[in-house]
């Protein structure tokens, strides 16, 4: 099978002392390719360090990340960042812009700022015609109200672990080709996950990790690596009906399209 993690932060510092093993295993786990969201301005060299490493491999994001501009003077002078960085990117090629959204899980009191930053970084992914990759938590009515003002528009992109009602990704769904990213969190027992991804359409998902986060059953607890996606391909097949097979073909094959991919198993 050939998977491709669309959500893996395997840049960060958790996996400073065995990052080759863990992409190694992820490769003897099928995994052709991972995409990296950015988060903010004290993780991009960290991220693109790792590009820069498995070149092909580990594909890069640009973006600012919603909780990182909460209790944050100066969002406005990252975002201005980012978009330098997109403008003229340091030797690699962005895939998306990523990972923006919203996110009042911790604080509400950061919507105002939250909305502006979001808002801006889109402008910017249709300027630059590119996907983007979005993170939402707490915050779904708001996300969906938001997207579909831009409906008609030629935006596109991928919500990262998802989780919301069949409803939201109905609505979400119909303003333009995005996909829904499914990680760990449909592995859980009785995650009411589950029963919303009965009733997608296999050819709108994508499968993530989102690692070092949100480890699938039954490794929950441990660090979450980019080598198990393969479970959550297991878990969305059997809730689909589908071979494993199946759900890898289709999810790899819409990941390849939203990002404009060309991976394959030689991938170094």
């Amino acid at each position: 099978m050939r998977l491709i993690d669309t959500h893996s932060h395997v840049y960060v510092e958790e996996f400073d002392a065995d990052r080759e093993a863990v992409i190694d295993r992820a490769r003897e786990a099928g995994v052709v390719g991972q995409l990296l969201p950015a988060i903010d301005d004290e993780s991009y060299e960290r991220l693109f360090a790792t590009c820069r490493a498995y070149p092909g491999y580990c594909l890069p994001m640009m973006g600012l990340h919603p909780t990182s501009v909460n209790d944050n003077p100066r969002w406005r002078e990252a975002l201005e960042r980012v978009e330098r960085l997109l403008a003229d990117p340091p030797g690699m090629r962005f895939r998306a812009v990523g990972e923006i959204g919203l996110d009042f899980y911790w604080s509400d009191g950061f919507r105002t700022e939250q909305t502006e930053a979001l808002r801006r970084q889109i402008e910017l992914a249709l300027r630059y015609d590119l996907p983007i990759a979005v993170h939402t938590r707490s915050a779904w009515s708001e996300m969906t109200a938001l997207i579909e003002t831009f409906a008609g528009s030629g935006l596109r992109g991928v919500f990262h672990a998802f989780s919301d009602t069949a409803e939201t990704y109905r609505r979400l769904r119909a303003c333009g080709d995005f996909a829904f990213g499914i990680g760990g969190v449909v592995t859980f027992k009785k995650s009411p996950l589950a029963e919303v991804v009965r009733r997608m359409d296999p050819d709108d998902l994508v499968l993530e990790t989102d690692c070092p986060d949100l480890t699938p059953t039954p490794y929950r607890g441990r660090r979450n690596e980019p080598a198990y996606v393969a479970l959550v391909c297991e878990a969305v097949a059997r809730l689909t009906g589908l071979a494993p097979a199946a759900i890898a073909e289709r999810t790899t094959r819409r990941a390849e399209r939203l990002f404009g991919l060309q991976l394959t198993e030689e991938t170094t």
